[in-house]
């Protein structure tokens, strides 16, 4: 009987060790994972596969990627992103506790890739994490200091964001022959550093053709390319409040910011007050603001104007996420705005609150 045991396990051995090109194997272990008892394996949307975890924590995905892709280990509430392709054994660990989602893979080149790129992830994560927990902490000692201690924390955390950025361009770049950069790059905030992404769309535009999530990024850019700083503002037509057609070009001769809101979008209300303050500020030295409503109710639109006083011209087709300036203008969510020059060329965009002031003080000075 034995000596069955023992040449079963040989077999068992001399057959793991024979690596399945056809495929790719994800060997899986979560710490501290009480009451998790399944983990799923997504490519996009889709569920590819799926393990039942054993008493230790423990789990084996399998799925076929011809190409290096993207993957996603769901587990409840948390998922974990992952590179793989056929032929790879990847090894994949994580405290399931762990608060930032810190996570270890290795077992492939671009495994040991994004696992370099998730310490830098995690380092910048546990700062973020840091000052939250101070804030939370001293604030619910005392309320009051609220504001205060925000004008302290806010800094520090916008610091540490702009740190993680350079730090993640700089991988990136380093890595433009595989996915792991094209993950970090993704990390970025698309308003702050469209520059960026827009070249390296163009960096690896011949590269990773097998990969939907790149071409998906590629075709992306090349759509916001013509809607980037130092293009011309495509021009459009729309219905005034008046009922006239007014269109984007009229405006041609001034510093206009393109405003795109709705009466129904909170963020877009609580950011009315800071374009009345610039517009009465500005408008004497060449500045106008253009609203474009998403509205799709009339008189809900006319009563936001005159609630929240916006003196400038407002057009909208009130056709909602309909309206034909969504698409033309690839706009995913609002407020959204595009400041122009005199010649109707995007000079910045997104400019809120104090951003907004300090560019036309510094332009329109």
């Amino acid at each position: 009987m034995k000596k069955i045991i023992g040449v079963v396990t040989l077999l068992i051995a001399i057959l793991s060790g024979c690596k399945n090109n056809d495929e790719f194997t994800i060997t899986g272990k979560f710490d501290n994972a009480a009451g998790l008892k399944k983990v799923q394996l997504y490519k996009g949307n889709e569920v590819i596969d799926s393990a039942i975890l054993n008493e230790s924590g423990e789990f084996k995905l399998k799925a076929i990627s011809p190409d290096f892709d993207f993957f996603t280990i769901s587990a409840a509430e948390k998922a974990y992103s992952i590179i793989a392709r056929n032929g790879d054994d990847i090894e994949f660990k994580a405290d399931y506790a762990n608060e930032v989602g810190e996570f270890h893979v290795s077992g492939s080149e671009n495994a040991d890739k994004l696992k370099e790129f998730n310490a830098i992830s995690t380092k910048y994560s546990k700062i973020f994490r840091s000052f939250q927990q101070e804030f939370e902490e001293k604030v619910g000692r005392d309320p009051s200091i609220k504001d205060s201690l925000e004008q302290v924390i806010f800094p520090k955390f916008n610091e540490n964001v702009d740190a993680f950025s350079r730090e993640t361009i700089a991988f990136a770049e380093k890595n433009k022959d595989n996915l792991a950069g094209f993950y970090a790059i993704g990390s970025l905030n698309q308003d702050k550093y469209e520059t960026v992404l827009l070249k390296y769309a163009q960096d690896i535009k011949n590269k990773f053709p097998g990969s939907p999530a790149v071409q998906s990024f590629i075709s992306r850019m090349d759509k916001l390319r013509a809607l980037s700083v130092g293009h011309v503002a495509p021009d459009f037509e729309m219905p005034s409040v008046e009922g006239k057609n007014v269109k984007l070009s009229d405006f041609r001769g001034q510093y206009v910011l393109v405003d795109f809101w709705a009466s129904w979008c909170g963020p877009c209300r609580e950011e009315n007050p800071n374009l009345v303050k610039q517009y009465h500020a500005f408008k004497d030295k060449g500045f106008t603001i253009f609203g474009v409503s998403l509205d799709r109710d009339r008189t809900e639109w006319l009563d936001a104007i005159k609630a929240d006083k916006l003196a400038w011209a407002h057009v909208s087709e009130l056709k909602h996420w309909d309206s034909n300036v969504v698409k033309q203008y690839n706009i995913e969510g609002i407020p959204t705005s595009y400041l122009l020059d005199k010649e109707g060329k995007i000079i910045a965009k997104n400019l809120r609150g104090p951003d907004l002031e300090a560019f036309l003080t510094k332009t329109l000075r």
